[in-house]
């Protein structure tokens, strides 16, 4: 891997990013940009600058959650793609002396494999080096609370930290970025926006802008209790970059995931999500995709389940989950396949196209059944002689 660049005014403030040309383009963009549970800012203001240039229509919610939608006047149920900001990552709390610094760490990661890792801290228009000389487990388990790093300069309160790993670039049949989870997904469904924009589909569709999903879903929750941003009838896809599974490999497409660690997603929205992927399929030859159980953790479709929303989740898999590259033992940037991205994209729009015609419940795999069921129906009871 190449070495990551000593500063990047760009990954500060996205006004100074080229252009947003293609998919692609806008990928690298946003995975670029630091984040970290609580201090989503950065992410925040890109969104809403991209909303203002498109002519969407921009709602944040009380907790800072974000929800951009495609102007529409349709009143058919709305489809919600919902993607989380921020990352695991440290705020900075205090220096210790002249060049030691105490930080929060926020989100997962094994405190064992961060000591002596290179970090950066962004402060306004500047990248601040440092590396890490303790990291603090919690009491009962392996994931750092609190780590001291050495500094080159002081570091204000509030500063947030990420893992010195690179900004998003691709090399090979691979993106690789300090971040992808889950700004790759946002990516996507920004993505899904601006190729919608010009002609929006019969249903009307919304990208939710989650915070702090790395601490337990912070943001998500807020969201549902709330209420300001979500509707009842809703139909929500939870978008992540989820831990790869030997079930669900990278390369083979986005993954239609039906349950993560801790609970099963709606059933009948998931076959729909299933047949739709397999009707694209026919069309498109370079399209591929997957379904599965992505048991690697617990993501935000669990949160709207179990509030009552109709949710179902699809997934890129994710090299390097949370930046632990556990058979290494260390630290390395997160990666993803890149036509698996490509292809993710490809179903967002033809979901978001084809969303009016998702029946509740089971009425196509009943008609389905049926079908096949009066047809052979005859010998269950043939003819006595």
């Amino acid at each position: 891997m190449a070495a990551p660049p000593t500063r990047s005014n760009n990954a500060l403030d996205p006004s100074h990013l080229p252009a947003y040309k293609t998919p692609m383009n806008l990928l690298t963009q946003l995975c670029s940009i630091p984040t970290a549970p609580f201090v989503e800012h950065r992410v925040v203001d890109f969104a809403k600058r991209f909303a203002a240039d498109r002519n969407l229509r921009v709602s944040t919610d009380t907790a800072g959650n974000l929800l951009l939608e495609l102007r529409t006047k349709s009143r058919l149920p709305r489809w919600v793609f919902a993607a989380h900001m921020d990352h695991p990552g440290m705020v900075a709390r205090r220096m210790i002396d002249a060049t030691t610094l105490e930080a929060d760490f926020r989100g997962f990661v094994v405190a064992q494999l961060m000591t002596n890792v290179a970090v950066r801290f962004f402060v306004g228009e500047e990248e601040i080096r440092g590396t890490i000389i303790e990291a603090i487990p919690e009491k009962k388990g392996p994931r750092a609370q609190r780590v001291r790093v050495k500094v080159r300069k002081e570091i204000p309160a509030g500063a947030c930290g990420m893992f010195d790993l690179g900004e998003g670039r691709v090399k090979g049949k691979l993106f690789y970025s300090r971040v992808c989870d889950d700004l790759a997904g946002a990516a996507g469904a920004l993505a899904m926006l601006e190729a919608l924009a010009k002609k929006p589909p019969e249903s009307p569709v919304a990208v939710l802008l989650t915070r702090a999903e790395e601490e337990g879903f912070i943001g998500a929750i807020a969201a549902v209790r709330e209420r300001s941003l979500l509707r009842e009838t809703d139909r929500l896809v939870a978008i992540e970059c989820s831990a790869v599974q030997p079930a669900a490999p990278q390369g083979l497409g986005p993954i239609i995931r039906v349950g993560d660690r801790t609970s099963i997603f709606n059933s009948a929205l998931t076959y729909f999500l299933t047949q739709q992927a397999e009707t694209l399929a026919k069309k498109d030859k370079s399209f591929g995709f997957q379904r599965a159980l992505m048991p690697g953790g617990t993501c935000e479709a669990t949160v709207y389940d179990i509030y009552g929303y109709l949710s179902s989740s699809i997934c890129v898999a994710l090299g390097n989950y949370h930046n632990m590259n556990r058979e290494k033992k260390t630290i390395g940037p997160e990666y993803i396949d890149v036509s698996d991205w490509q292809n993710m994209v490809k179903l967002f729009i033809h979901l978001a196209r084809t969303g009016h015609e998702y029946a509740p419940g089971f009425t196509a795999l009943k008609a389905r059944i049926e079908k096949r069921f009066e047809e052979l129906v005859p010998f269950l009871y043939p003819p006595t002689h």
